[in-house]
């Protein structure tokens, strides 16, 4: 008489997922760490330096001037009457768009005066003279 052969429940292999978990945390906290999260605006300004400046959290219009005075909308040059133009466009029906100028601190202040007049006279209903943080 044959007896039937009992065969064992076999388990199923698994692998050790703890280290490869360990793994991914210490190469995401690496790769964390070492990105540079600074935002290049592409032209190259040094900006006036205040004791009091903050941070700008909202979404804002920004126009640079540049250290001879030529006005830069979204990294390209316009001229007064096409900053007029584009503002115009950009300002639209809102009444409080906020208007950042980024001025180049060596710029004659009539340059930059003049920039902020035609982001007023564009329809912004607010205006910004952007600084950096005194050290």
């Amino acid at each position: 008489m044959a007896l039937p052969v009992k065969r064992k429940a076999r388990y199923p292999i698994q692998m050790p997922m703890t280290s490869l978990i360990d793994i991914v945390f210490l190469l995401l906290i690496y790769f964390l760490l070492t990105t540079n999260f600074m935002v290049d605006d592409g032209i190259k300004i040094k900006l006036p330096q205040a004791n009091a400046a903050a941070p700008q959290t909202e979404e804002v219009i920004t126009v640079f001037v540049d250290t001879q005075g030529r006005a830069f909308l979204e990294d390209k040059e316009v001229s007064p009457g096409q900053l007029f133009d584009r503002l115009r466009e950009k300002i639209g029906s809102r009444p409080d768009e906020l208007v950042v100028v980024r001025a180049d601190r060596t710029v004659i202040l009539n340059k930059a005066v003049r920039i902020m007049d035609i982001a007023k006279a564009a329809g912004a209903g607010r205006l910004c003279l952007a600084t950096e943080k005194d050290f």
